[in-house]
């Protein structure tokens, strides 16, 4: 056997071998998407946006910000009941406001962002990596595939070409809701550190 067919043999046997892990990866992902469709209807239920009361709230806390009333502001940013996102950095600002640590809630404003961009990571990596995986599963599949082909043995050929199609579906069906879910979760994030920093915004405009 020469160094080419050498080299040809250990491909084709590292291709063959990532075929089962890409598969337990692949039903691995579609239960993780099925998981993250149940905190996406969670975190759907939860939202809250309230313009009005958002409003009131940021209108007190600048006139108490210009009065160095942090206190009163503190109490006006508890006051604040939006999206979950929202309404937790605006107690945790509250927090910060009443041990007249102000500059410090700028930093905890990007630790918010930094906290839904990971949010949004989980779905992103689904997104990107299941098609992949999917190609991956139809490519392996077509080797075994082609040899039962030119060997006649049409029961080799039609089971490698049902995972090559299965692995495919599977893969574009959790690809298909990870997608959807990043870019729906992106609009709400957009939303909710628009309003982080109207609050922001507020609580440094000082006379």
């Amino acid at each position: 056997m020469d160094t080419t067919s050498s080299l040809f043999g250990i491909l084709y046997t590292f291709s063959a071998s990532l075929l089962y892990p890409v598969i337990i990866i692949l039903l691995g992902m579609v239960v993780h998407s099925l998981i993250l469709i149940g905190e996406f209807l969670s975190e759907y239920a939860r939202r809250h946006r309230d313009v009005k009361n958002l409003q009131d709230c940021c209108h007190d806390i600048k006139e108490h910000m210009n009065k160095a009333a942090f206190g009163k502001a503190a109490i006006s940013l508890r006051n604040i009941k939006q999206n979950f996102m929202v309404t937790g950095f605006a107690k945790a600002a509250a927090e910060h406001l009443e041990k007249s640590t102000v500059a410090s809630i700028e930093w905890l404003s990007q630790d918010y962002e930094i906290m839904m961009a990971k949010r949004l990571e989980q779905t992103r990596i689904v997104a990107t990596i299941a098609p992949m995986l999917g190609l991956m599963g139809t490519l392996i599949p077509l080797g075994p595939a082609l040899i039962g082909l030119s060997q006649g043995n049409i029961e080799q050929l039609a089971n490698n070409l049902m995972i090559a199609f299965a692995t495919t579906v599977v893969g574009l069906f959790a690809g298909t809701i990870a997608y959807v879910l990043t870019q729906v979760r992106k609009r709400w994030y957009w939303q909710d550190m628009a309003d982080i920093d109207y609050i922001l915004d507020t609580l440094e405009m000082q006379e």
